[in-house]
């Protein structure tokens, strides 16, 4: 079966090529860090048929021999890459270490006196609960609503809040800030947690009643289980009230601006102007806008939070306090939230190392002044080239492509390649490096540290709230291994992290980084067109541009998408849900399609080398499959079916390459194989 199955590989490797016999493969050069040319061979498992299991037939036998590491919830390509970022962190913080006192840049010095002030655990010990004491002792002296609205806005506390409240970009004016409001109040994951009728969840929300009970006990609760039932109960009346994931994602359903004062018409058994009070914000005698996102649960919470007795938020605070607070507590704190976040949620069965979280606090806290020194260390200039070269070729295959389009008018073809020509990608760093002047670190004081952080955060949002929005902005950290879509910017982020083996690899066959990095490039511009980027013209304004009737073929395409989706089963009894997770496999599939096309483009007009008996659109799908290579615990994938855009990784590969044509071609996929569609089924957007 194996010879018959990688024969007719073959067979479809010389139906692929032109009248010329493709040329041999090009003298070695450096090295790939996965196999000879970019793909892992010894982690195919050619004994299953790429129609059967396209996943399986990349990955297979890395899946069987993988081993997901005690402190992680998964293991695979993006997972590998975040511990590699994270040992390159360390290498950095190893040279701070180093670095005499007096040669350290301010940055610096704040940098390691966070750091070390981490990694002193004896002296977290010693001084217990009395960095939190206040701000405890505050909580248990809120007597009425009014005192609890006012500690759920302020913007330095981080003690939960019923609503999410801050400064964003005007979907409808992008060149504008905006405050924003929306629901909150979960310390689940997503409304499912609480509502869901499923024996895996059901076991989830006792646990979470035990976190609850266990929080309120280490501050010398009485009762505490039959109050961290009532704080269970006020939750899941909040979990009602919220809006499912794929109503979240609807721009146009997500943006109700409202003057502050129709706010709180809106919504008045909540005590808008003390929950406001801490805020800075100017509210121009009411008439300030806000964009209300949830619009319907505003009202709703809002009678859950005027019928709730002051106690129940009194608890509810406290657990959601020490939840925030609790890495930089001692270490029974520390392990009483691992056991529910860690455990429970993600299935690790011990924490990471403390250096490991230690680097993650710097990235999370003065991400900036940590992703220059990385950038410094670790991302050539030819890196980027390569990269933008890249870029390059797929905004050349998406032009190429929309002209080409049979279901899209004219009318609507003209704006969306305008919109395409607008594009702008950021990659590897920003060109402008944030100022942390501004914030003050102590080694000797980490919950200041990080109450510290989020004041100055808050502060500097709220100072240029009406000044013109700074598009030159991240929203990553260098450090990151991942990458975004911006709709007001109409730009991607692909920081330097994201852009290393085995995702970007210069030594790799350029079919398989077209495949890899390339696609993950295709699938963040592709965001621009999918069901809720599409909405956004080339200026990133939230504004229909497209025809009544493009809109409708669109929409028909995607259902199908949505369909295909709902069939998967990835645990018994737990389907993926097609809707939620839409946007993200419109991107998928639409990512892969033009990442093809501009390796083709490429080739400039010459046939592709073959390498061990791959072709070089083999090659790209081959990229694309061990791009989202992934295996993950039980309560992880739980986790992210539940709450979670993303389809699981495998999905993502399994979903996509179904409907593409050339994929058929490619691998000689025919009726009767597992993942068949019939052509008429395949869902063609690109």
């Amino acid at each position: 079966m194996k010879r018959r199955l990688f024969a007719a590989a073959c067979l479809v490797l010389a139906g692929c090529t032109t009248s010329a016999p493709p040329p041999p493969a090009p003298p070695p050069g450096p090295k790939a860090e996965l196999g000879a040319w970019g793909v892992d061979l010894a982690g195919m498992d050619r004994s299953v048929k790429p129609g059967d299991d396209f996943f399986a037939y990349v990955n297979g036998n890395w899946e069987k021999q993988a081993v997901i590491p005690p402190d992680r919830s998964n293991i695979g390509t993006g997972q590998n890459l975040a511990i590699l970022s994270e040992k390159r962190m360390k290498e950095i913080v190893a040279d701070l270490e180093a670095k005499p006192l007096d040669r350290l840049t301010p940055d610096e010095k704040k940098l390691r006196d966070l750091y070390d002030g981490y990694m002193d655990e004896k002296a977290i010990e010693a001084r217990g609960i009395e960095p939190v004491k206040a701000d405890l002792d505050r909580i248990a002296g809120l007597k009425t609503l009014k005192q609890v609205a006012q500690m759920m806005g302020s913007p330095n506390t981080a003690a939960g809040s019923l609503y999410a409240f801050g400064v964003g970009i005007d979907d409808k004016n992008s060149s504008a800030y905006s405050v924003n409001v929306s629901a909150a109040g979960l310390g689940m994951p997503d409304r499912d947690y609480y509502l869901l009728d499923d024996p895996d969840i059901a076991k989830t929300r006792e646990a979470y009643k035990t976190f609850i009970a266990t929080m309120l006990e280490l501050t010398g609760a009485k009762d505490a289980t039959a109050r961290a039932e009532k704080v269970l109960a006020l939750e899941t009346a909040i979990a009602k009230a919220h809006w499912e994931l794929k109503d979240q994602r609807d721009a146009d359903k997500m943006y109700a601006p409202m003057s502050f004062n129709a706010l709180k018409k809106a919504a008045p058994q909540f005590p808008w102007d003390s929950f406001v009070a801490d805020s800075g914000i100017p509210l121009k005698n009411g008439e300030r806008q806000i964009i209300v996102g949830e619009s319907t649960a505003i009202p709703v919470l809002a009678k859950i939070f005027a019928k709730t007795p002051v106690a129940v938020w009194r608890d509810y605070l406290t657990v959601q306090y020490l939840h925030n607070y609790a890495a930089y507590l001692p270490k029974r704190f520390d392990d009483a939230n691992f056991a529910f976040y860690g455990t429970v949620l993600g299935g690790r069965t011990q924490q990471s190392d403390r250096q490991t979280r230690a680097v993650r606090l710097l990235d999370s806290t003065m991400g900036e002044a940590f992703g220059k020194l990385y950038v410094a260390k670790f991302f050539p200039p030819e890196a980027k080239a390569k990269v933008q070269k890249l870029v390059s070729n797929i905004l050349k295959a998406y032009e190429e492509d929309i002209q080409s389009l049979t279901w899209m008018s004219d009318e609507t073809r003209k704006k969306a390649l305008e919109k395409i020509r607008k594009f702008t990608p950021y990659l590897g760093y920003p060109d402008t490096w944030r100022d942390y002047s501004a914030y003050d670190v102590s080694r000797d004081d980490m919950v200041g540290n990080i109450k510290r952080s989020a004041h100055f955060n808050w502060t500097r949002d709220v100072s240029r709230l009406d000044s013109p929005v700074d598009k030159a902005e991240w929203q990553m950290t260098t450090p990151t291994v991942n990458a975004y879509f911006m709709p007001p910017f109409n730009s991607i982020t692909f920081p330097a992290a994201i852009l290393q083996s085995p995702i970007f690899d210069p030594n790799a066959d350029d079919a398989v980084n077209y495949g890899a990095i390339g696609s993950v490039i295709g699938h963040e511009i592709s965001h621009g067109f999918d069901d809720q980027g599409s909405k956004y013209n080339g200026d990133g304004v939230l504004q229909n541009w497209w025809t009544e009737e493009d809109r409708k073929n669109f929409d028909a395409r995607t259902k199908m998408l949505v369909k295909q989706y709902d069939a998967y089963e990835p645990l018994p009894g737990l389907h993926m849900r097609g809707e939620p997770t839409l946007g993200e496999n419109i991107a998928d599939l639409a990512g892969l399609s033009i990442t093809l096309k501009a390796y083709r483009i490429s080739l400039g007009g010459k046939p592709a080398p073959v390498l061990d008996g791959f072709t070089g659109d083999q090659r790209v799908f081959l990229g694309f499959g061990q791009v989202w290579r992934a295996k993950f615990r039980d309560n992880d994938l739980r986790r992210r079916i539940l709450s979670d855009v993303h389809s699981p990784a495998p999905f993502r590969v399994r979903g996509s390459i179904r409907n593409m044509d050339d994929w058929y071609k490619a691998f000689d996929v025919k009726p009767g194989d597992k993942y068949y569609l019939p052509p008429e089924e395949r869902v063609k957007l690109w």
